[in-house]
């Protein structure tokens, strides 16, 4: 068996790098089967030039290079494959599930949020990426790749901020007119500039520029304007300030009935907690979202006006609410034992599910109205107490 000398070896190592092989890895693999070859190969005495020349002939047609372009070819492919299989999964996976989501969301059933979250994570940060990551190897020029990369940035933008407005986090709609005017400001210009120029793609450029203006059109067609959104704040403030006018007019007619009557307010201090739990919690939200405690009926004037919140987030940065809100919610339940006393009487119950002592009241127009709601049972049960009470003396 031929024995290799170490000048032989290093013969071999530098005629491969010589030949084109740039790739360290494919170095060693080369020399390590060659020279294994040659030591098989080669009796004791033979010509070592003359046997290499012939084995190394073997490993190409035209030039040893193209091992390495092919190997490079062979890693690429691989890769491509498994990005190819990732996304299709994703994809379906995403689809399949947001699907699933939107169908519990009808159905009022639980886990509808799980799902359409999920969905559209894995649209947005695993089918999105991986497809225009494939996109940019199929394209050889810089202004190619940029223009994909300008069109799936908006599109996983607009993508997340429909995660935002499902759990009515802030900012939803700030990344969808991020998202749009990328869009149509960025991509489109690009996209029309670079696909009018080549014949053979105008018309899927002008398609594809049709569909994305229509899309977003149809988007902002359901979205509200800031001025449509001034106009329904100043519409919802007015409606409260006028059910708050018919509250104080009922307070003071009670007030009056229950004095002219000689009542001893002792009687009535349940019910009067409740009164004062709800105006305390009305301030707090009229200021959290206004910044002032009380609105008046020249709001307008002062460019003051409710903005219609979400409730939760409302009660996640005020914890006192949310602690007065619990204890409004157990001096109800008293009030409503303490009036099963008076079952053949006109006194309402005042009704706590689905209400904003449940929090299924989720927007602050709706808890403030609510509030009102609470306060003329009261009312109304005062003045029919008063009656109860004067006919047993």
């Amino acid at each position: 068996m031929y024995r290799l000398s170490e000048e032989q070896i290093n013969y071999i190592g530098a005629d491969i790098k010589k030949r084109g092989i740039e790739m360290e890895s494919l170095q060693q693999d080369l020399l390590d089967h060659i020279c294994c070859m040659i030591e098989e190969g080669l009796e004791e005495n033979g010509d070592f030039e003359k046997f290499y020349a012939a084995v190394i002939k073997t490993f190409y047609k035209n030039e040893l290079s193209e091992i390495e372009t092919e190997t490079v070819n062979l890693l690429t492919n691989k890769n491509y494959y498994t990005m190819k299989k990732a996304m299709i999964f994703s994809g379906i996976f995403s689809a399949i599930v947001l699907s699933l989501g939107i169908l519990l969301k009808f159905l009022h059933a639980p886990g509808a949020n799980v799902c359409i979250v999920t969905g559209i994570f894995f649209f947005s940060f695993i089918f999105l990426p991986l497809m225009s990551a494939m996109r940019m190897k199929e394209k050889e020029k810089t202004r190619d790749k940029l223009i994909i990369g300008l069109g799936v940035f908006p599109a996983i933008l607009m993508s997340i901020s429909f995660v935002f407005r499902v759990q009515h986090w802030p900012g939803a709609m700030m990344m969808l007119y991020g998202s749009i005017a990328i869009l149509v400001l960025l991509f489109l210009p690009f996209y029309l500039v670079n696909g009018l120029r080549r014949p053979e793609a105008r018309v899927n450029t002008i398609v594809t520029s049709v569909l994305v203006i229509t899309i977003c059109g149809l988007w902002l067609t359901i979205v509200a304007s800031p001025a449509a959104d001034k106009k329904r704040d100043a519409e919802n403030t007015a409606t409260y300030l006028r059910n708050e006018e018919i509250l104080q007019t009922e307070k003071k007619q009670v007030e009056q009935y229950t004095k002219a009557n000689s009542i001893n307010e002792a009687s009535l201090a349940l019910s009067r907690k409740i009164y004062i739990g709800c105006e305390e919690l009305k301030s707090l939200i009229i200021e959290y979202e206004t910044g002032f405690k009380t609105i008046d009926a020249d709001f307008k004037n002062g460019n003051i006006r409710l903005t219609d919140k979400w409730l939760p987030n409302y009660m996640a940065n005020l914890p006192d609410a949310a602690n007065k809100l619990n204890e409004l919610k157990t001096l109800v339940m008293q009030y409503n034992d303490s009036n099963a006393a008076y079952p053949d009487k006109e006194i309402h119950i005042i009704p706590i599910q689905s209400t904003v002592l449940d929090r299924s009241e989720e927007r602050s127009i709706g808890a403030l109205n609510s509030f009102i709601q609470i306060q003329m049972y009261v009312l109304q049960n005062e003045r029919e107490l008063t009656a109860v009470k004067m006919s047993e003396l």
